[in-house]
């Protein structure tokens, strides 16, 4: 089995991002393209089997490393057991979250000298495309709308942003994503000018009304979004709370 040498593994954001994405074109096509060879490569009359995505954009059903501890993080163990005991979707939707796990354990473990922004980016750059089990699944790569590469804030319970740096990173999607993420999106208008989404600019969301402005309109920039808890657009600001 093909292992990385410590002395070539991926150091910086772009070389370990381009290590996971060819790691996941591998496990994609394994479960997709490859199904019917992956599904019967699967025996569960053979020993504990893991699914690896190498980084010649490969994939390789085989026992796991024999030494301890490995050189990589390892994927899941004996996923051939499972095979017979449920449905083939099913199956290979369980498969396709455990490797999405594996993924990012990978991704990170190259990245242990990742300064904080640079994690920030790294998970950025790997949040722009779609999960191995979105793929599989053929679930829609939704992201928290409007959400731009130069940061928003997200409507989920622990706003966050992105750190700004990312808009001059390359951005990657599967075929088609692009045209899902504009349909989503076109209708969002800004409560304040009224503009149109738009992916090159910053907009931020209204936690108490939910509604979306862009950044320049409530004077707003990427980093001032950062240090905010719970943001609150002008309108609802000034409104008095009710006793």
């Amino acid at each position: 089995m093909e292992m990385a040498a410590i002395s070539s593994s991926p150091r910086t954001v772009e070389e370990i991002f381009k290590d996971y994405s060819a790691r996941r074109a591998g496990i994609v096509r394994a479960l997709t393209y490859d199904v019917d060879e992956f599904y019967a490569t699967c025996d569960p009359e053979k020993e504990n089997l893991c699914l690896y995505g190498h980084p010649n954009e490969t994939w390789e059903v085989t026992l796991p490393a024999e030494e301890v501890p490995p050189e990589l993080p390892e994927p899941a163990l004996g996923i051939n057991f499972a095979r017979d005991g449920m449905h083939k979707r099913d199956w290979l939707s369980l498969v396709a979250v455990h490797t999405d796990s594996w993924l990012l354990a990978v991704a990170f473990y190259f990245g242990a000298r990742l300064n904080r922004n640079e994690r920030k980016r790294l998970f950025a750059l790997i949040n722009e495309i779609p999960t191995v089990f979105e793929v599989v699944t053929e679930r829609k790569h939704v992201k928290d709308k409007p959400n731009v590469d130069n940061g928003n804030k997200s409507r989920s319970s622990t706003k966050r942003t992105n750190d700004g740096q990312s808009k001059s990173t390359p951005r990657v999607y599967d075929e088609g994503y692009a045209e899902e993420e504009e349909d989503e999106h076109g209708e969002t208008l800004c409560g304040t000018c009224g503009g149109n989404y738009s992916g090159d600019e910053f907009w931020i969301g209204c936690d108490i009304c939910e509604r979306w402005y862009h950044g320049k309109c409530v004077k707003i920039t990427p980093a001032k979004a950062e240090s905010i808890k719970q943001y609150k657009c002008p309108s609802c600001s000034t409104k008095k709370i009710r006793p």
